[in-house]
């Protein structure tokens, strides 16, 4: 009885393999972390110095472009307050394009700088990255072809705007519609109508532009004169008024040239025509070619050239007939003309007659 207990109480032989598997196992996963641990800290320490490199480029890049922006912005508002200001700076033209171009800048930047700095993460990870790339090309090809218009109308924008194109003020023709730009974006224009109306443009949807506020316009005005009259009379008041519409303000400025009469652009039976142009400040042709009509018509009463279309110059006193503003007589006046007895109404017939 006493040898049953004592061998029942004996400690079996299966906790003492499971306690020797077990620090077997111990010793050998210290012995892995010991032989790893090395490889570990590198990776880890690449990992976070790609990371603060990356962080670091992105930052000092975006504060160079902010940096580079602001000091165009800058000069474009010290240039603004000069005489030539408004001529060859527009600060809010400048500002949006300056703005534009550096958002798309500092996207490309960051996208780029973070982009290789993930793949070089994954990198550092030991993991296969030619599955993923090839992955990520087909969802780019799928996008594209999915959101092409919306591709098209950024890439277009992107080009107008480094291209300058055009910008805020400039009166265009984008052909879809025209008016005065008051808003440059990546995908949309804005353009205001000559009455008002704002124009949506898709820069995706422009396929020509024409920029009337760049470089100079040309004002042009037809002077329409009766055949009879002295053509070295007619220039000589021509040339007077526009002598002294480039001697005075603002059109000394919107003036770039001089007025020239070119000569005779049209002679008919009743009429001939004189042109007169002259080369202006970028977007005040209409404006000037108001000022030479008012000028160049003073100039031609004062010196008693009648133009095409005016009443005929009558001497005062008995000369003048007093019939000559009257109508002629109506052939409807008389009740017994042909035309009169023509549209006189049939009377109706008498049914109740027998």
């Amino acid at each position: 009885m006493t040898l049953s207990v004592l061998l029942a109480a004996a400690p079996s032989p299966e906790p003492v393999g499971s306690l020797g598997e077990a620090a077997e196992q111990a010793g050998n996963a210290a012995g892995w972390v010991e032989e790893n641990w090395s490889t570990w800290l590198s990776t880890g320490l690449r990992i976070l110095l790609i990371v603060a490199v990356a962080i670091t480029l992105r930052y000092l890049i975006r504060r160079a472009l902010t940096n580079l922006i602001d000091r165009m912005n800058r000069s474009a508002q010290a240039v603004e307050g000069t005489a030539l200001g408004g001529l060859l700076v527009n600060a809010e033209r400048r500002r949006q394009r300056s703005e534009a171009i550096g958002s798309v800048l500092r996207s490309v930047a960051s996208f780029l700088i973070m982009g290789t700095a993930a793949l070089m993460v994954l990198g550092a990870f030991k993991i296969n990255l030619a599955p993923l790339l090839a992955s990520a090309g087909v969802a780019g090809v799928a996008l594209g072809f999915g959101a092409r218009n919306l591709v098209t109308d950024f890439l277009s924008g992107v080009f107008m705007i480094l291209e300058d194109q055009y910008g805020v003020g400039d009166t265009i023709d984008a052909g879809v519609a025209s008016g005065e730009v008051i808003e440059v974006g990546l995908r949309v224009t804005k353009l205001r109508g000559d009455n008002g109306e704002i124009w949506y443009v898709r820069n995706g949807e422009v396929k020509r532009i024409g920029n009337l506020s760049q470089g100079w316009s040309t004002a042009g005005v037809d002077v329409t004169v009766r055949p009879t009259e002295d053509l070295e009379q007619v220039r000589k008041a021509i040339t007077a008024a526009a002598e002294t519409m480039t001697k005075e303000e603002p059109w000394s400025e919107r003036l770039w040239g001089p007025v020239e009469v070119l000569g005779l652009d049209a002679v008919l039976l009743d009429s001939m025509t004189v042109r007169v142009t002259a080369k202006t400040m970028p977007g005040k042709s209409i404006g000037v070619e108001r000022e030479l009509r008012w000028r160049i018509k003073q100039a031609l009463d004062d010196a008693g050239i009648r133009m095409v279309g005016t009443l005929p110059l009558q001497a005062d006193g008995e000369g003048a007939d007093p019939t000559a503003g009257m109508a002629a007589p109506s052939a409807y006046a008389s009740a017994v003309s042909p035309q009169s007895l023509a549209a006189t109404p049939i009377p109706p017939a008498n049914l109740n007659k027998q």
